[in-house]
């Protein structure tokens, strides 16, 4: 039977390997189109999906959650680094790097810290084994997105 983390490890390979396919069906003269001024880009989309596995592999490693005392610090910085990614490129190696880090991240926890409980700072908590799983949520989630760009272009395949 595989294990707890076993299982999490699958999760996030499975999942960034289902949102580059997704997303390797953009085309390039789609990859910064939006359907409204403020909405995101394929690119975009495709940038923050790739940062964010680095993010929860810092969280588990560290066993928290980070704190974010200046919330309107942290989005801008944040931002800065989506919109700094511009290439399929970028993305890809991006993305397989911070699912590298998430593996060893998840490597490295003990029975005991797989049945913690993270304190949020906003009075909640979070179980780190949803903290586990997040990656390749994430991951789906946001291929979702690049599913909805595509139909607004007429793009109606199903790219899986």
């Amino acid at each position: 039977m595989e294990s707890l983390v076993d299982t999490y490890k699958k999760s996030a390979v499975d999942g960034m390997e289902h949102f580059l396919k997704v997303f390797s069906f953009v085309p390039d003269d789609k990859l910064d189109w939006t359907p409204a001024p403020t909405a995101k880009s394929a690119i975009r989309i495709a940038a923050h999906t790739a940062l964010y596995p680095a993010r929860f592999a810092g969280m588990i490693s560290n066993r928290k959650l980070p704190s974010h005392d200046n919330l309107e610090a942290w989005l801008a910085q944040r931002n800065a680094a989506e919109v700094a990614i511009t290439s399929r490129e970028e993305v890809e190696m991006i993305f397989r790097k911070g699912t590298d880090q998430v593996l060893a991240a998840l490597e490295s926890l003990t029975p005991e810290e797989i049945e913690m409980t993270l304190d949020s700072g906003f009075g909640w908590s979070v179980p780190m084994t949803w903290l586990m799983n997040l990656s390749g949520i994430h991951a789906i989630a946001h291929a979702a997105q690049i599913d909805y760009l595509q139909t607004c272009w007429d793009d109606q395949e199903v790219h899986f």
